[in-house]
């Protein structure tokens, strides 16, 4: 089942801005992280550019937990559903957050996502931010764990030149390495970028459209083999 969220014309958040913007998605973000927790819920915010490989990630993810976990996916998207449906049809709650012209998923959305399930049932959300490497890193949503994707195919610099989103990354998946021989990218050196930016995110190299790499990015995650 599919559900979606709109974001309204000019809508941020319902509330007045009499603040800055960002505490005050600061402020929704840890209402929802409080909601989460009550109800035992890991949310994992899953970020990076267009074809970086999130989907294919959290694809991968929900087919290792299936059956282990209930598990639920909010897919941020400015107007399409293309990848939501992919995810639901994994036999997945699946909410479509569309943000119109904004580029990053933001804490009031995901609390209108969070309204349209039932959370009773849950324990995983995987939450795909819009792609993009740049304003998601300002807005927390409320999760547990923030992961990057970052594909060898988006070149050398991809991480040096965007090292705000990696500053907050728990987990960075260096995704596609398959292709880093023909690509002529040194997956240690962006590795060693990302720690050079934050020597606490965990690395890890994988091929998210095989599988390989998706247990290490599970277990840096902390999420056990078995609830």
């Amino acid at each position: 089942m599919t559900h979606t969220v709109q974001g309204e014309p000019g809508e941020i958040f319902d509330i007045e801005l009499d603040e800055n913007l960002k505490q005050a998605n600061d402020l929704i973000a840890d209402e929802n992280r409080r909601q989460l927790q009550k109800h035992g819920i890991h949310a994992i915010d899953v970020m990076g550019s267009v074809g970086s490989g999130k989907t294919s990630l959290i694809e991968q993810l929900v087919l290792l937990f299936r059956g282990r976990y209930r598990i639920a996916a909010f897919k941020g998207d400015l107007t399409s559903k293309i990848d939501s449906e992919r995810i639901a049809s994994l036999g997945i709650q699946t909410v479509q957050i569309n943000t119109g012209r904004e580029c990053h998923l933001d804490a009031n959305l995901v609390r209108k996502a969070l309204a349209k399930i039932d959370l009773n049932g849950l324990d995983l959300i995987f939450i795909e931010n819009v792609g993009n490497l740049i304003c998601p890193a300002d807005f927390a949503l409320g999760s547990d764990k923030r992961v990057v994707v970052v594909s060898v195919t988006e070149g050398p610099y991809m991480v040096v030149k965007h090292p705000f989103i990696f500053a907050d990354a728990d987990v960075a998946v260096i995704n596609k390495i398959d292709l880093a021989r023909p690509m002529n990218v040194d997956t240690n050196k962006l590795s060693n970028d990302v720690r050079g930016i934050n020597a606490k995110t965990s690395v890890v190299l994988a091929n998210c459209r095989t599988g390989e790499g998706v247990r290490e990015v599970a277990s840096a995650l902390g999420i056990k083999p078995t609830p």
